[in-house]
């Protein structure tokens, strides 16, 4: 808390236009202290009268307000205020830009004197005893942002060095509120990117600390996120021996809403692992709780499967995601196109199981459209066949190093270190 300067209780009618700009001068020293806004609006309320006579004075910043059509209104919000006999909430100006003494001066930009109230058409009373008043606006960044306001209930009681003297604490106390602003938005960007990190390390703590190890196959999987939270999801879940099921996952949108998605799906999705559903079936029972729980226009596209290294098989149900991709080391290739809707767009959708059989040697991609729709410089998509392509010339590589491969080819691309949108890859080879 920082204390006012000394002042009179009523100024000194005889100081020069040089005495009451040092006496600006310590005003500012003094409320350039404070980081809070409050404080510095009632500060310089309370050292104003060091500086000239009023019976009435205010401080209202313009606030927008979205209506019930959905139109945006300007308004005047009263930050501090001197001299009226009402109650505060009565002082409070029903006015918008363009409107009154204020809304006058925040439209045109420029501060104005009014010698008699009562003989000016813009005047709007919020106060019987008022009989001139000077009105001055609060510009930053070249937008003004309030207005200063003295009212006086003596006729004729400004001259222009008054304006001059207000125009430059309005200037100040601009300052002053951007400097508080830019405070709080680094505060709040703080908090966010803390609130941020946790959620980061939660989510990683979701995904599996190890790739799965299975006879007869080498698999790998990684999420490459564009923010500090991913709404890119992959999992796998030991069922038997010679078993595991596998899931990826892709959210819609991004950050901790889609995050909190992809938790949603874990818990969800594990829970019919264990009861034993088939990945249809587990779908569905997903996406009806999905539905149930979430915001309308919130989804999720996954694909999740049963992977049997006995009959070196691939059971899956595909809800509205990409689809995977096969490539023999002949250099065959195929996207296995068949799916259905993403989980929880809507209520009881039915899922169908689809096989795949893996020949030797040969490679299943599951991915998001993260790296399939990254774009280089002008608008040109990565795309499925350059992916294919990318994915055959790395076919004899270890699954973990064929990740950062296609990684690769998808950065060389882009021209870019990191993707547009967050971008996930589960490899599994048959060996």
């Amino acid at each position: 808390m920082i204390e006012p300067i000394e002042q009179n209780s009523m100024p000194d009618l005889h100081l020069s236009t040089v005495d009451k700009l040092r006496m600006l001068l310590d005003i500012t020293k003094t409320i350039s202290r404070s980081l809070d806004l409050d404080e510095v609006l009632t500060l310089v309320m309370d050292t104003l009268g060091s500086l000239m006579h009023y019976d009435a004075a205010g401080i209202y910043l313009i606030e927008s307000v979205v209506q019930e059509d959905g139109e945006t209104e300007y308004i005047f919000k009263s930050k501090a205020i001197r001299g009226y006999q009402i109650s505060f909430e009565m002082v409070e100006p029903r006015l918008k830009v363009g409107e009154g003494f204020i809304g006058y001066v925040a439209q045109t930009r420029k501060p104005l004197i009014s010698a008699d109230v009562q003989q000016d058409a813009r005047y709007f009373q919020a106060r019987e005893l008022t009989r001139s008043e000077m009105v001055a606006p609060i510009i930053s960044n070249d937008e003004v942002i309030g207005v200063f306001d003295l009212e006086s209930d003596s006729l004729n009681a400004y001259d222009e060095d008054d304006l001059s003297v207000l125009t430059l604490l309005a200037s100040q106390v601009a300052i002053i509120i951007e400097k508080v602003q830019l405070h709080e938005q680094v505060i709040e960007k703080n908090r966010l990117q803390t609130q941020l990190e946790i959620a980061r390390q939660v989510q990683l703590e979701l995904l599996p600390a190890a790739d799965p190890e299975i006879e007869g196959f080498d698999i790998s999987a990684y999420v490459f996120p564009t923010e500090e939270v991913s709404g890119d999801y992959y999992d796998w879940v030991k069922m038997f021996d010679d078993q595991i099921g596998i899931v990826v996952a892709d959210a819609v949108g991004k950050g901790i809403p889609a995050a909190l998605l992809m938790a949603f799906l874990r818990a969800s999705l594990r829970s019919s692992v264990q009861i034993g559903y088939a990945p249809h079936i587990a779908m569905s029972k997903v996406g009806n709780l999905l539905w149930d729980s979430v915001e309308d226009n919130q989804f999720i596209t996954a694909i999740y499967g049963i992977l049997d290294a006995t009959n070196r098989t691939f059971v899956f149900s595909n809800a509205g995601h990409n689809p995977p991709l096969l490539i023999k080391p002949s250099g065959e290739y195929r996207f296995v196109e068949y799916g259905d809707l993403p989980l929880g767009m809507f209520f009881d959708s039915r899922y169908h199981q689809h096989f795949i059989r893996f020949d030797d040697h040969q490679v299943m991609v599951l991915y998001t459209d993260g790296i399939t729709e990254s774009v280089n410089a002008v608008g040109e998509e990565y795309g499925n066949d350059r992916f294919a392509k990318r994915v055959l010339e790395g076919i004899d590589l270890p699954a973990k190093e064929l990740i950062d491969f296609i990684r690769k080819g998808v950065a060389d691309f882009t021209e870019r270190k990191f993707l547009d949108d967050d971008g996930t890859l589960f490899i599994v080879k048959a060996v």
